[in-house]
């Protein structure tokens, strides 16, 4: 047993963990982090930079054809996938010592290897033991692929980052942020690209209205959808792979995306020694301060399930912080959360869809707008801009602002604030907007359309 007791001892050093072992050794607390892969956790390494990196990546191609209209000729034959792979790797490991000295300077220690809770006070480290008064679990999630016959043949987002190659045709399995984004990802990158859902529409819990509206787009950049479609086996034909679909129909690709959830990292955590208990869903439950039924020990981030997003993971983790070391024990908010999916094009949200406004207040107006992007009267893109707002009549707040287009998730971000502080209508249609941009299109929007 170590003779160090530590105030607090975080399992796992992704977004959530590094900001509440940061912050808690600010306030002064003792604090060791284990990790036992990469510093960053999902985001940094395989999930939001570098899905980023590749989403611009991905566009240029279409900039490439948009910059013919305003008189650039440019001829580019092909894409430097190993280029492009190489320089993100490079960039993902420079973040990971950006972590580290963040860690380092803010005077925590980080201890390499898996981490496993022996009691309530005690985590077992590669053999070493360590004390601690509490224990913070911010381990995060893996990428999760159905046990169907062939699975082994199928990638996930982790390795599609680290390609050898790019696939001529890809099948992208799923429906939701990943699966969608990747879809275009893939497409813009030069593969043929057809995506996957087993219900009628993807992106579930966004607004109807919109998710239509990317379909429409993505269907007409060339991306084939099949909806209420699934697969139920995958065998290998040579160098392809044949999928064996419901609805008894072959499809023959090079590789095979699944993105059909992810589940929090629970194997090997030592949850069975302590009093931690799991929801209905399978993720560890907390209360609002989120400690488990263990006293001493805490969860954050994605491995609690809720809106699982950097962001939400880096306030709980704060909250957290303050929480137990500076005496601050206010709720964290979670209404009003904006997001963005960098799907091709853009979408992002903030506050209710229109289906959930109406259950919720009743009798609601909706605003939308839908147009070409000045940028394309001469391009020649034939890509809308879909911009919507949600508004209660009863007190004429804004209370959803959803949009599909170029830097939406930059749009949004600025309106959450409005939003999240209660502004109206009416302060929407007092501000001046600023001309000529798809911004503006907010603050101009006075006809409901129902």
């Amino acid at each position: 047993m170590s003779e160090t007791i530590y105030d607090l001892f975080v399992i796992g050093a992704g977004s959530g963990g590094v900001r509440a072992a940061r912050i808690s050794a600010g306030f002064g607390a003792k604090v060791a982090i284990a990790e036992s892969r990469y510093l960053g956790g999902t985001c940094v390494n395989v999930g939001c930079v570098p899905k980023k990196l590749f989403s611009y990546a991905a566009h240029y191609r279409e900039d490439f054809s948009d910059a013919k209209g305003f008189g650039w000729d440019s001829v580019v034959e092909k894409l430097d996938w190993p280029r492009l792979r190489d320089n993100k790797t490079r960039e993902i490991e420079r973040l990971n010592g950006i972590y580290g000295n963040l860690l380092s300077n803010a005077g925590v220690e980080l201890i390499n290897g898996h981490a496993k809770i022996l009691d309530a006070n005690t985590v077992e480290v590669e053999g070493v033991r360590f004390t601690a008064k509490n224990i913070l679990i911010a381990v995060g999630g893996w990428p999760f692929i159905p046990d169907i016959p062939g699975r082994e043949f199928a990638i996930s987002s982790n390795e599609l980052f680290y390609l050898d190659t790019l696939p001529k045709h890809a099948v992208v399995v799923g429906g939701g942020y990943i699966a969608t984004e990747f879809a275009g990802i893939l497409h813009g990158l030069g593969v043929e690209v057809e995506q996957i859902y087993r219900r009628d529409l993807f992106l579930r819990g966004f607004d109807t209205e919109i998710r239509q509206e990317l379909a429409e787009e993505m269907k007409a950049k060339g991306v084939k959808l099949r909806f209420n479609e699934n697969v139920v086996a995958i065998t290998e034909r040579g160098d392809q792979y044949a999928l064996q679909l419901e609805s008894g129909e072959t499809l023959i690709t090079d590789k095979v995306l699944y993105a059909t959830g992810r589940n929090p990292m629970l194997e090997g955590l030592g949850l069975e020694n302590t009093k931690v208990s799991l929801n209905d869903q399978g993720y560890i439950a907390v209360d609002e301060g989120f400690q488990t039924r263990e006293p001493s020990i805490y969860a954050v981030g994605d491995v609690i399930g809720g809106m699982e997003l950097t962001p939400v993971a880096l306030a709980e983790g704060m909250n957290l912080a303050k929480r137990l070391f500076n005496g601050d024990n206010s709720v964290l908010d979670y209404n009003f959360i904006p997001t963005a999916i960098f799907s091709s094009p853009n979408l992002a949200t903030v506050g209710f869809n229109e289906e959930d406004a109406r259950e919720r207040f009743g009798d609601i107006a909706v605003y939308t707008s839908r147009f070409t992007h000045l940028k394309h009267t001469l391009s020649g893109n034939k890509t809308k801009t879909f911009l919507k707002l949600v508004v209660d009549k009863a007190s004429d707040k804004v209370v959803g602002a959803h949009m599909m287009g170029d830097d939406a998730g930059e749009i949004i971000q600025g309106l959450a604030v409005a939003i999240k502080a209660g502004a109206s209508k009416a302060d929407f249609d007092a501000t001046i907007g600023i001309h000529p941009t798809v911004a503006e299109e907010f603050v101009t929007m006075r006809n409901a359309s129902r």
